[in-house]
Parts: C-alpha cells; sequence; structure tokens
C-alpha cells in the first residue's frame, strides 16, 4: 500500500518540475527500481492511473527501469549478484555482505511538452 503514497511523491515532484519547465503537459516518466526494492511496477502504474487524472501528468506513462542487485562482501571484497547464491559470497562464503546496488528507486527523467509544443526533457 506503500506504492500510493510513493505514486504521490512522484506526481508531485513531475508536477512541480514541469511548471518550472512551463510544460503544457506531461508526456513520460522513467523510473528507476531497483531489485530490491519493495516496490511493485504494476501497484506504482494503477494509482498513477488515477491520481493524476486532471492533472498536465494525465495520460503520461511511466517506463520502469529495473536494477539488478549487486552485493559486495566486506571479508574479501568481491562483488556479485544475488541470484548467484543469494546473500552469502560466493567467494569466501561469508554473509558480511552489504547491498552495492539494487535497492534504488528514483524519478530519473521527465517528458514533457512545452505550450510551443516542443517535447523536452526535464
Amino acid at each position: 500500500m506503500h506504492e500510493l503514497s510513493v505514486t504521490q511523491s512522484i506526481l508531485e515532484i513531475a508536477l512541480r518540475h514541469a511548471e518550472k519547465a512551463g510544460a503544457q503537459k506531461i508526456t513520460d516518466l522513467y523510473l528507476v527500481v531497483g531489485e530490491l526494492s519493495s516496490i511493485i511496477d504494476s501497484s506504482v502504474q494503477f494509482y498513477w492511473n488515477i491520481i493524476s487524472q486532471g492533472t498536465a501528468a494525465e495520460n503520461a506513462t511511466l517506463h520502469f527501469r529495473r536494477i539488478a542487485a549487486e552485493m559486495e562482501c566486506k571479508v574479501c571484497g568481491n562483488r556479485f549478484k544475488i541470484r548467484q547464491q543469494g546473500f552469502i559470497c560466493p567467494y569466501c562464503n561469508s554473509l558480511d555482505v552489504c547491498v552495492r546496488f539494487g535497492d534504488e528507486f528514483y524519478l530519473d527523467a521527465i517528458e514533457v511538452e512545452t505550450r510551443k509544443g516542443e517535447a523536452v526533457c526535464v
């Protein structure tokens, strides 16, 4: 259910940046979502379709780019994907690991249409 508040934040950010750019319409939003984040794309899309109605972002397309999880062993320093062996270092079998990539969630880019009909990225 936290996707609703996350989606509301995305909409607020997009509308604020679009207004600063003098945009008439938001056409596309590019989201980066880490494999380990608890964000569910379909839930974000569901809430987006509801809360963006009547705004400059109505009918904007959400693009989701997933980032694979990468771990780093604090003992031997090797990096590995969790798909290989879960959260255990495949080189030294240590459980003392940290996440390097894969827990991200952010709005990477917004494409808008200006009042002049130009498409720009903000």
